[in-house]
């Protein structure tokens, strides 16, 4: 069953790609703007006093796909975690939209529907429908009727390529899929900002290609800033405005790369003469700051 589901939704995808996206620019944006500003956090202050982030600066404008990557335990995790709310910083601010999030007098940000985290390991419920699920949120916040709600759910699996997987449940579809409904969900809420944390790390490289365009292409439908964390430098590269490469811990930025290619992209692009500059200039840094993760890993040990 989702082996079938799978090869029409790949072959629907892919004749959506060439009639739909070719020539589509990104959209315009005006909401979704983060300024990360000197932050730093420090796990244990009392104790142990483990510095996770080194007084780290980005400026994210709206709409853009954000690419961070760096070495596993780096503290890339706990910059992400610090804008959705989950725990705080020990100095520094982070605003979005101008509004600060968290900050002095504010250590800690409100989780709110305006920042949406797409986890690695998924948080759909197994025990309702993929259509229940997207619906979900929107029914909790109770600002539309039920009606609507899910006319705009089934409208967004259509965009998104999923129809006909409506009545399925999670475990009925494959994981790209899930993935693919996760996102759909985390869009139904409206949010600023969409906030990625390695979610296709488990998928195999093929299921991987064909989400990174379904990305894409729901992006390019979508009005949402994207910060997304991958180990992945291929698909940093690929779907990335900007990469930021952090340092070993304690996280902060060690270099910034401009993804020059246009937008709309598809694979192709892999092929071209500026990715594999891309590709050349950034696994220089990557592997120089993986090598310090290792040795500093070696020397704890």
């Amino acid at each position: 069953m989702s082996e079938v589901l799978d090869r029409k939704v790949v072959a629907d995808d892919s004749a959506k790609v060439d009639s739909d996206v070719a020539g589509r620019a990104a959209p315009e944006v005006t909401k979704g703007a983060i300024c990360i500003d000197d932050v730093v956090k420090i796990y244990d202050p009392d104790g142990a006093a483990v510095m996770a982030v080194d007084h780290c600066s980005i400026d994210i404008p709206a709409g853009e796909i954000c690419m961070i990557v760096g070495p596993s335990g780096c503290g890339k995790t706990t910059l992400l975690n610090a804008i959705a709310g989950f725990h705080d910083i020990t100095s520094g601010s982070i605003h979005l939209d101008g509004e600060l999030l968290c900050g002095p007098g504010k250590p800690e940000a409100t989780p709110g529907s305006d920042r949406i985290v797409v986890f690695q390991n998924g948080a759909l419920f197994p025990w309702k429908t993929n259509l229940e699920n997207i619906a979900f949120g929107p029914l909790m916040a109770g600002k539309l009727s039920k009606s609507e709600i899910y006319d705009k759910a089934r409208s967004m699996m259509a965009d998104a390529g999923l129809s006909g997987t409506e009545n399925n449940y999670p475990g009925e579809v494959s994981s790209g899929l899930r993935r693919r409904v996760e996102i759909v969900r985390a869009l139904m809420n409206d949010p600023k900002v969409l906030l990625f944390d390695e979610p296709y790390r488990a998928l195999d490289s093929l299921t991987k290609s064909v989400m990174h365009e379904a990305l894409l292409e729901i992006y390019y439908r979508n009005k949402v800033t994207i910060f997304f964390i991958t180990h992945d430098l291929e698909e940093a590269i690929f779907l990335g405005h900007r990469l930021i490469i952090m340092s070993s811990r304690p996280c902060k930025p060690k270099k910034i790369v401009d993804v020059d290619i246009p937008h709309p992209r598809d694979y192709s692009v892999l092929t071209s003469s500026r990715f594999r500059e891309i590709m050349l200039e950034a696994k220089g840094v990557v592997h120089e700051e993986a090598q310090k993760a290792f040795d500093a890993g070696e020397k704890e040990g």
